[in-house]
Protein backbone atom coordinates (compact mmCIF):
# COMPACT_ATOMS: atom_id res chain seq x y z
CA UNK A 1 0.00 0.00 0.00
CA UNK A 2 1.29 3.47 -0.92
CA UNK A 3 1.27 5.30 2.44
CA UNK A 4 2.15 8.63 0.82
CA UNK A 5 -1.50 9.07 -0.16
CA UNK A 6 -2.99 8.23 3.23
CA UNK A 7 -4.29 11.32 5.04
CA UNK A 8 -2.36 12.13 8.20
CA UNK A 9 -3.98 13.12 11.45
CA UNK A 10 -7.20 15.07 11.22
CA UNK A 11 -8.48 17.68 8.82
CA UNK A 12 -7.69 21.27 9.78
CA UNK A 13 -9.79 24.41 9.61
CA UNK A 14 -7.42 27.21 8.62
CA UNK A 15 -8.12 30.95 8.43
CA UNK A 16 -5.60 33.26 6.80
CA UNK A 17 -6.01 37.03 7.05
CA UNK A 18 -4.44 39.72 4.89
CA UNK A 19 -2.07 42.03 6.73
CA UNK A 20 -4.09 44.64 8.66
CA UNK A 21 -7.26 43.22 7.10
CA UNK A 22 -6.30 44.93 3.81
CA UNK A 23 -8.87 43.96 1.13
CA UNK A 24 -6.16 42.60 -1.16
CA UNK A 25 -8.28 39.68 -2.27
CA UNK A 26 -10.87 41.90 -3.91
CA UNK A 27 -8.96 41.31 -7.14
CA UNK A 28 -9.73 38.00 -8.80
CA UNK A 29 -6.11 37.60 -9.92
CA UNK A 30 -5.10 37.21 -6.26
CA UNK A 31 -7.92 34.76 -5.61
CA UNK A 32 -6.65 32.78 -8.60
CA UNK A 33 -3.17 32.62 -7.06
CA UNK A 34 -4.75 30.93 -4.04
CA UNK A 35 -6.89 28.52 -6.06
CA UNK A 36 -3.97 27.67 -8.36
CA UNK A 37 -1.93 26.86 -5.27
CA UNK A 38 -4.74 24.64 -3.96
CA UNK A 39 -4.69 22.82 -7.31
CA UNK A 40 -0.95 22.32 -6.89
CA UNK A 41 -1.30 20.94 -3.35
CA UNK A 42 -3.99 18.54 -4.55
CA UNK A 43 -2.17 17.47 -7.73
CA UNK A 44 1.07 16.88 -5.83
CA UNK A 45 -0.82 14.84 -3.19
CA UNK A 46 0.35 17.19 -0.44
CA UNK A 47 -3.14 17.93 0.83
CA UNK A 48 -6.76 16.99 0.38
CA UNK A 49 -8.94 20.09 0.02
CA UNK A 50 -12.46 19.62 1.40
CA UNK A 51 -13.79 23.18 1.44
CA UNK A 52 -12.72 26.79 0.97
CA UNK A 53 -13.92 30.34 0.59
CA UNK A 54 -11.89 33.40 -0.42
CA UNK A 55 -13.19 36.72 0.85
CA UNK A 56 -11.69 40.19 0.27
CA UNK A 57 -9.61 40.28 3.48
CA UNK A 58 -9.20 36.60 4.39
CA UNK A 59 -9.82 33.03 3.34
CA UNK A 60 -10.79 29.77 5.03
CA UNK A 61 -9.84 26.22 4.11
CA UNK A 62 -10.78 22.80 5.45
CA UNK A 63 -7.93 20.58 4.36
CA UNK A 64 -5.91 17.56 5.36
CA UNK A 65 -2.18 17.10 4.84
CA UNK A 66 -1.21 13.73 3.38
CA UNK A 67 1.78 11.44 3.60
CA UNK A 68 4.70 12.17 5.87
CA UNK A 69 4.52 15.96 5.56
CA UNK A 70 3.91 18.08 8.61
CA UNK A 71 0.81 20.33 8.44
CA UNK A 72 2.75 23.41 9.61
CA UNK A 73 5.32 22.89 6.83
CA UNK A 74 2.70 22.58 4.09
CA UNK A 75 0.84 25.62 5.46
CA UNK A 76 4.07 27.65 5.68
CA UNK A 77 5.11 26.79 2.11
CA UNK A 78 1.61 27.50 0.77
CA UNK A 79 1.46 30.91 2.46
CA UNK A 80 5.01 31.82 1.45
CA UNK A 81 4.41 30.92 -2.19
CA UNK A 82 1.06 32.73 -2.43
CA UNK A 83 2.54 35.82 -0.74
CA UNK A 84 5.46 35.88 -3.17
CA UNK A 85 3.11 35.58 -6.15
CA UNK A 86 0.83 38.34 -4.86
CA UNK A 87 3.79 40.66 -4.20
CA UNK A 88 5.21 39.96 -7.68
CA UNK A 89 1.84 40.76 -9.27
CA UNK A 90 1.47 43.95 -7.22
CA UNK A 91 4.98 45.08 -8.16
CA UNK A 92 4.16 44.59 -11.85
CA UNK A 93 0.59 45.93 -11.94
CA UNK A 94 -0.04 48.19 -8.94
CA UNK A 95 3.22 49.06 -7.16
CA UNK A 96 1.58 51.84 -5.12
CA UNK A 97 -0.38 49.17 -3.18
CA UNK A 98 2.88 47.74 -1.87
CA UNK A 99 3.00 50.61 0.65
CA UNK A 100 0.05 49.00 2.46
CA UNK A 101 2.16 45.87 2.94
CA UNK A 102 5.42 47.53 3.94
CA UNK A 103 6.72 46.14 7.25
CA UNK A 104 10.53 46.48 6.96
CA UNK A 105 10.95 43.52 9.29
CA UNK A 106 14.30 41.84 9.83
CA UNK A 107 13.42 39.02 7.44
CA UNK A 108 11.19 40.81 4.91
CA UNK A 109 10.35 44.19 3.48
CA UNK A 110 6.71 43.39 2.69
CA UNK A 111 4.15 41.08 4.26
CA UNK A 112 0.91 39.81 2.72
CA UNK A 113 -0.53 37.58 5.47
CA UNK A 114 -0.93 38.23 9.16
CA UNK A 115 1.44 36.04 11.14
CA UNK A 116 0.17 32.98 12.98
CA UNK A 117 -2.84 32.08 10.87
CA UNK A 118 -5.56 30.25 12.75
CA UNK A 119 -5.45 26.49 12.33
CA UNK A 120 -7.74 24.19 14.30
CA UNK A 121 -7.71 20.38 14.11
CA UNK A 122 -11.18 19.03 13.37
CA UNK A 123 -11.73 15.99 15.55
CA UNK A 124 -15.13 14.77 14.39
CA UNK A 125 -17.46 14.70 11.39
CA UNK A 126 -19.86 17.03 13.22
CA UNK A 127 -17.16 19.66 13.73
CA UNK A 128 -15.96 19.34 10.13
CA UNK A 129 -19.51 19.84 8.86
CA UNK A 130 -20.00 22.85 11.16
CA UNK A 131 -16.83 24.52 9.79
CA UNK A 132 -17.81 23.79 6.19
CA UNK A 133 -21.25 25.32 6.81
CA UNK A 134 -19.55 28.36 8.34
CA UNK A 135 -17.25 28.68 5.31
CA UNK A 136 -20.14 28.44 2.85
CA UNK A 137 -22.23 31.01 4.70
CA UNK A 138 -19.39 33.55 4.95
CA UNK A 139 -20.23 35.36 1.66
CA UNK A 140 -23.96 35.34 2.51
CA UNK A 141 -23.29 36.88 5.93
CA UNK A 142 -21.06 39.49 4.27
CA UNK A 143 -23.90 40.42 1.90
CA UNK A 144 -22.03 39.31 -1.23
CA UNK A 145 -24.70 36.87 -2.39
CA UNK A 146 -28.11 35.52 -1.50
CA UNK A 147 -27.23 31.82 -1.60
CA UNK A 148 -23.88 30.25 -0.71
CA UNK A 149 -23.60 28.54 -4.11
CA UNK A 150 -23.88 31.91 -5.88
CA UNK A 151 -20.41 32.95 -4.67
CA UNK A 152 -17.77 31.81 -7.16
CA UNK A 153 -14.68 31.57 -4.94
CA UNK A 154 -16.12 28.96 -2.64
CA UNK A 155 -16.72 25.23 -2.46
CA UNK A 156 -20.45 25.79 -1.81
CA UNK A 157 -21.39 25.08 -5.44
CA UNK A 158 -19.56 21.76 -5.18
CA UNK A 159 -21.54 20.76 -2.09
CA UNK A 160 -24.95 22.19 -2.96
CA UNK A 161 -25.08 21.79 -6.76
CA UNK A 162 -22.40 19.21 -7.62
CA UNK A 163 -20.48 21.91 -9.49
CA UNK A 164 -17.11 20.48 -10.51
CA UNK A 165 -15.42 23.77 -11.43
CA UNK A 166 -12.88 23.42 -8.60
CA UNK A 167 -11.34 20.08 -9.55
CA UNK A 168 -9.12 20.00 -6.46
CA UNK A 169 -12.09 19.53 -4.12
CA UNK A 170 -12.86 16.22 -2.42
CA UNK A 171 -16.23 15.76 -0.74
CA UNK A 172 -15.82 15.41 3.01
CA UNK A 173 -18.10 12.37 3.02
CA UNK A 174 -15.85 10.58 0.57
Amino acid sequence: MDTSLIPQRYADFTTVTCLNWTPLLNKDCFKEIITDSLYFLSDEKRAIIYAFVIMSTHFHIVWQVTGTRQPHTVRRDFLKFTAQQILRTLAEQSPHYLNDLLVNARDRKFQVWERNSLSIPLWSAAVINQKIEYIHNNPVEAGLCKNPWDYHYSSAGFYFQNDTHWKFLVHVDG
